[in-house]
């Protein structure tokens, strides 16, 4: 045959990978190959060590006995594969949990045969998905879990429980709340703050709820030191979780509130000058520490209050993770069991906590198992709220000047008057100095008021803004007890 008759190394590349790889592209316009019949994707550009679908269809051509080719063939051939998958319909990629059809959720094993487990409030059972329904992203932080235990009538709970420090039945419960509010990809859930004494387990606890998820690599990490590198570790893996911390700048509170309830992203695209990439991101996150310090009002309300205690008991590393890599399977086999029953049971949703889908999980796992779990979350949110006034002088000021004002009465003053009556009140008689980062000004009070107000209303202070003819005014009053109940009126 003469050189002309042959068929060229690019065509002969694209013929072996339309045949034996499914190609799609993703929201943004990446282009994903999956290997026919298998759930995995791998972006076709990707060089990362979790290997790279360039690399992928090196090797099965070359085991297939097709050939080994040089870099400009396949650079051609994975060039027209791109451009041909751009015009395909568009599927998303998910990390570790994904929606599923006719109400499904999968949750990836992190296996090679591409196993995956799928919920629904009729059961639960482990099949390969269909590529069409679920397509997997995997990274260096993607974990291999166990094939979870059938049948084990809750015990995995109790001996998960047993290994943690948990203070009382009322933080398991949210502790258990929270994993299976991991388990869901399309509802935001509060991030628990493992918290305790030193010596009480907190960073081990953690390692502990974040694997029964992420599987036995899964670990803690250092808060990032800037925005980017956050983003960057938020995207690569499902639970975020940030060990150790002694307090919350500005900064990251804000990012976490993001991670927590969603973002997006953007940044300029390499070696381009007008093209962008966008990130969306939404994760659970887990928080340990001692002490944070003064959390933000709007991180406070985002944020779950797990309390440990030191054991009385103390055993070897080696021990400990011996046995929680022996229990995992029944655990993450009795965590899918109560997802189930909790997701099959109908429950109100409390409709005055800004976590409202988790309060409502909080709701069902009450009916599904009478845990009282929603009346442990208002506490975790009490405590949180005293957090943030124990923290914020200006708060306390305004608190204690409202105190004097009946109930059911209101006061109004611009916001300048407001701050000269405020200072004058805290610095009393003795003319005390104000602290640092006190309002210098009526517009930066008004500010720090809004940002305050969800954290007033839960104490009774009521805070809202108006404007008369003249000028803008700030009203500040008493909630009124409500009416005992043989005096409301029934509608």
């Amino acid at each position: 045959m003469s050189d002309d008759e042959k068929t060229p190394a690019r065509q002969v590349i694209t013929d072996y990978a339309q045949s034996h790889f499914r190609y799609f592209r993703t929201v943004d316009g990446t282009v994903y190959a999956q290997r026919t019949g298998h759930p995995v994707a791998r972006p076709i550009r990707s060089q990362g060590t979790t290997g790279s679908h360039r690399q992928e269809l090196m090797v099965g051509l070359f085991r297939d006995g097709v050939g080994v080719f040089n870099g400009t063939a396949l650079k051609e051939a994975l060039d027209l594969i791109e451009a041909l998958a751009l015009t395909e319909q568009v599927q998303p990629t998910h990390i570790r949990v994904a929606p599923g059809f006719d109400g499904a959720t999968w949750l990836d094993l992190g296996r090679d045969d591409g196993r995956s487990v799928r919920i629904h409030p009729t059961g639960w059972d482990i099949r390969v998905p269909d590529p069409e329904e679920v397509c997997w992203r995997r990274t260096q932080l993607t974990g291999e879990l166990p094939l979870p235990a059938k049948d084990t009538n809750g015990k995995g709970i109790d001996l998960l429980m047993r290994l943690c420090n948990f203070a009382d039945a009322k933080t398991e419960a949210l502790a258990i709340a929270w994993l299976i509010g991991c388990l869901e990809p399309s509802v935001p859930v509060p991030a628990p703050f493992l918290t305790g004494p030193q010596g009480a387990g907190k960073s081990t606890g953690g390692r502990m709820l974040v694997r029964i998820i992420e599987g036995m690599t899964g670990d803690l990490r250092r808060a990032p030191k800037d925005e980017e590198n956050m983003i960057t570790a938020v995207a690569a893996g499902w639970i975020t979780a940030l060990d150790n911390l002694s307090h919350l700048p500005p900064d990251l509170s804000d990012l976490m509130c993001c991670v927590i309830t969603g973002a997006e992203s953007i940044k300029r695209a390499l070696f381009t000058d007008g093209d962008v990439v966008r990130s969306r991101y939404r994760r659970p996150m887990l928080l340990t520490g001692i002490d944070v310090g003064v959390i933000r009002p709007d991180l406070a309300e985002r944020l779950l209050t797990l309390r440990l205690e030191r054991p009385r008991v103390r055993r070897t590393e080696a021990e400990l993770w011996a046995e929680y890599a022996e229990i995992l399977p029944a655990v993450l086999g009795s965590l899918l069991d109560l997802t189930v029953k909790v997701r099959a049971v109908q429950a109100e949703t409390p409709t005055d906590l800004r976590m409202a889908d988790f309060a409502h999980l909080c709701a069902q796992l009450d009916t599904a198992t009478g845990f009282g779990t929603l009346e442990a979350y208002r506490a975790s949110l009490d405590d949180l709220n005293d957090d943030v006034i124990e923290g914020d002088l200006l708060a306390q000021t305004v608190l204690k000047h409202a105190a004097e004002l009946t109930p059911g009465t209101e006061e109004r003053m611009t916001s300048a008057e407001w701050l000269h009556a405020l200072t004058a009140l805290y610095s009393g008689e003795d003319c005390r100095p104000l602290p640092k980062g006190w309002p210098t000004t009526g517009k930066v009070l008004s500010d720090r008021l809004r940002r305050i107000q969800p954290t007033l209303a839960a104490r009774g202070v009521l805070v809202d803004w108006g404007r008369t003819s003249a000028a803008r005014y700030i009203e500040l009053g008493r909630q009124a007890p409500p009416p005992p109940p043989e005096q409301q009126t029934a509608f």
